[in-house]
């Protein structure tokens, strides 16, 4: 039995959601004529309190798009360093946007009210314009970390007293709102745009949304076009979707409580240290020589536990739907055994 923490994303559909799936009625979305999809945009609008919402094949393209849209070129955007926007995306900030990054400082992926209003430049010639900030809740390279709503509604103050708008990459945002207990009501009062993931800890093979307000929306829908992501008969996605905002959210809790299990049993060996704060499904940490992470990593597959490397020592295991209660107690006898 394979144990794959490599990421959120390898998960496959259930049973059920193949089901909806193909019982979908579909039409073709370029010309705004499939049900599903349109379900599916005006389910995620509502559940933010948003006007509008458009479906696109990753997150990767919702993050650009809006960054399209909020933005002009020679403008810079403020982020965290570890950023998915920053890290992860290609550069696509530069090649789509024609902008810079500023790049804040925080604890495990986070930035403060007071970072960002010290980050925003004034206006000279000589200098790019702040125009807009990107938050990622839960982080990333972070380790799951997630942003509160009393954390969120500072920066937003200084978003709007300096004039720029905030976007938040929501890719696993669904995991910080379990944990916290908040609303998607609340996140969406805090930021002009908002992309959700659902191809993660949601389940669905494909498929995120780009949530704002309907002249955003106008906007992101012809940059999406541009970018390639104009699709078809796409409500067979979105039904996957509808399935996994239905009923796979409160499920995410066991994967956190699965990552701090790993995690506990990870503190006892020898081999590794530094293990980050477990706050959501993802578990951070370094190994101590003579192991390397990919040493590390080759070990565990020996093993069948497969995992990804996230810096010369550093590894990330990612907890997900696909990772049974059954192959969590499996993981732990083999680290119980695990000679180091």
């Amino acid at each position: 039995m394979t144990i794959n923490l490599t990421s959120d994303t390898v998960t496959k559909p259930t049973k059920e959601m193949l089901a909806a799936m193909m019982a979908a009625e579909v039409g073709d979305d370029v010309f705004g004529a499939d049900p599903t999809i349109n379900k599916l945009e005006a389910k995620a609008a509502k559940m933010f309190n948003k006007e509008a919402a458009l479906f696109c094949p990753s997150g990767t393209m919702t993050n650009q798009i809006a960054m399209k849209v909020h933005t002009q070129p020679l403008d810079e955007v403020l982020c965290h360093e570890y950023s998915h926007v920053y890290q992860y995306e290609s550069s696509g900030y530069a090649f789509n946007s024609g902008v810079s990054m500023n790049l804040l400082q925080g604890e495990h992926g986070k930035v403060t009210a007071e970072t960002v209003a010290a980050a925003i430049k004034p206006v000279y010639d000589w200098l790019p314009i702040s125009r807009l900030v990107v938050l990622e809740n839960t982080t990333n390279k972070g380790g799951g970390n997630y942003y509160t709503a009393a954390e969120i509604e500072p920066i937003k103050a200084v978003c709007q007293d300096r004039g720029l708008a905030l976007h938040l990459d929501g890719a696993r945002l669904f995991n910080a709102l379990v944990e916290t207990g908040e609303t998607t009501q609340q996140m969406g009062a805090l930021f002009d745009s908002i992309s959700i993931c659902l191809s993660k800890g949601l389940g669905a093979p494909v498929g995120s949304l780009l949530i704002g307000n309907q002249e955003f929306i106008r906007q992101a829908r012809r940059f999406r076009k541009v970018m390639g992501g104009g699709m078809r008969q796409a409500g067979f996605l979105a039904a996957a979707g509808i399935y996994a905002l239905d009923n796979h959210v409160d499920r995410l809790k066991e994967d956190h409580a699965n990552a701090r299990k790993i995690g506990a049993v990870l503190a006892k060996l020898d081999c590794v240290e530094n293990i980050r704060p477990i706050k959501t499904n993802i578990l951070i940490f370094d190994v101590k020589e003579p192991y390397t992470a990919d040493s590390f990593l080759a070990k565990m597959a020996e093993l069948g536990i497969n995992g990804v490397a996230f810096g010369p020592q550093t590894v990330r295991f990612t907890l997900h739907l696909d990772v049974s209660d059954e192959m969590v107690d499996q993981m732990i006898d083999l680290l119980n055994n695990f000679d180091s």
